[in-house]
């Protein structure tokens, strides 16, 4: 790949601006990408955009100058009031007067606000799925996607910095949370050492059994370890998180907080535990970031897209004790528990390695 000419470009680089569409787990997996660009660029102020439920992943993060929203409860208030919300959105970006801006997202919408930007370099992706004219013109260069299949998310990101040739990127993910968030953590959890699992994900068919869950951690309790339970706000998880304390012998040694925390305040928690469990979820990366000792349990998830990137532990995959579907084609709604091909023993037995 032909790498760009920068000599036209103002130096040193001064404004930069990163954009991704996607779930809170791919916002935390372009933190290379911003990591990369802080290093080459180290006087460069770094800006966001994305959607605004995902703010929390990066609202921490030391290399970022400013994060930009997409709302998309805009559009509950009528096509007019959100029309308006995004043109004051991308007048607003337009006068930042970027350098660069790099499109890591699909959607036509990051397309066209990439080139209402103005910016010099705009780079993006060589999507198959867009070969028309206009997503060519809303970029000064596109980078192929051809090897994308057989790469992490993460080195995916990465590609998009090829044409900079920069003398070294940066590929590892980092979660930032705040002393607020960690004095929170330490009043809810005490003073003892703790193990956190997170048993739920939006998608059940990537989780466990809960009569699975329980007897893992009937095993950890037995051992004199303390558990905390964790998931997200939905009623369904916190329900799931409660039939698991329900199978349990007693309540001791358990605190639930499912629900009860914020994305941050979930990453100081993880940051102080001796271990985490969870399956294919948000919190499992987090755990990967921040170096926890991790058991990560995957079903029918593509382990080579998804995997938790630079993980200190084990993932353990259903699919080496039993056939699994092919990701693509699994009906999200399913109630279908494909992890629960996978043993207890094993992964009590992974848990007890990793805290030995």
């Amino acid at each position: 790949m032909e790498s760009l000419d920068l000599s036209h470009i103002p130096h040193p680089v001064s404004r930069i601006l990163v954009i991704k569409f996607r779930h809170h787990g791919d916002m935390l997996l372009t933190t290379p990408v911003i990591h990369s660009l802080k290093a080459a660029f180290p006087d460069a102020q770094i800006d966001v955009l994305l959607f605004e439920e995902t703010r929390t992943m990066l609202s921490c993060h030391p290399d970022i100058h400013q994060i930009y929203a997409i709302d998309r409860s805009w559009k509950k208030q009528g096509v007019r009031f959100q029309i308006s919300q995004e043109w004051q959105l991308m007048s607003t970006l337009r006068k930042q007067h970027y350098d660069m801006v790099l499109n890591l997202a699909d959607q036509w919408r990051s397309a066209i606000i990439t080139r209402f930007t103005g910016a010099r370099v705009r780079l993006g992706f060589d999507f198959p799925k867009r070969q028309g004219r206009l997503w060519r013109q809303c970029h000064t260069q596109l980078v192929s996607t051809a090897d994308h299949n057989s790469l992490h998310t993460v080195e995916q990101n990465l590609s998009l910095l090829a044409p900079l040739r920069l003398p070294q990127r940066r590929d590892n993910v980092a979660m930032h949370y705040s002393d607020a968030d960690r004095q929170t953590v330490r009043d809810l959890a005490g003073p003892e050492d703790y193990i956190v699992v997170q048993p739920t994900s939006r998608w059940f068919f990537k989780c466990w059994s809960e009569e699975k869950f329980a007897a893992t951690l009937q095993g950890l309790l037995d051992d004199g370890r303390k558990v905390i339970l964790t998931s997200g706000p939905d009623g369904k998880e916190i329900a799931m998180v409660e039939g698991i304390i329900d199978r349990l012998s007693s309540r001791e040694g358990v605190l639930s907080l499912a629900g009860k925390l914020t994305l941050t305040q979930l990453a100081a928690l993880i940051d102080g535990a001796q271990l985490f469990i969870g399956v294919d979820s948000v919190p499992m990366h987090i755990a990967a970031a921040l170096q926890t000792p991790t058991v990560a349990l995957f079903g029918p998830s593509k382990l080579v897209f998804w995997r938790p990137w630079q993980v200190k532990g084990e993932i353990i995959w259903a699919g080496d004790y039993a056939p699994l579907p092919d990701p693509d084609s699994v009906d999200t709604r399913t109630s279908e528990r494909y992890l629960d091909a996978i043993p207890v023993d094993d992964v009590l037995a992974a848990a007890r390695r990793l805290l030995a």
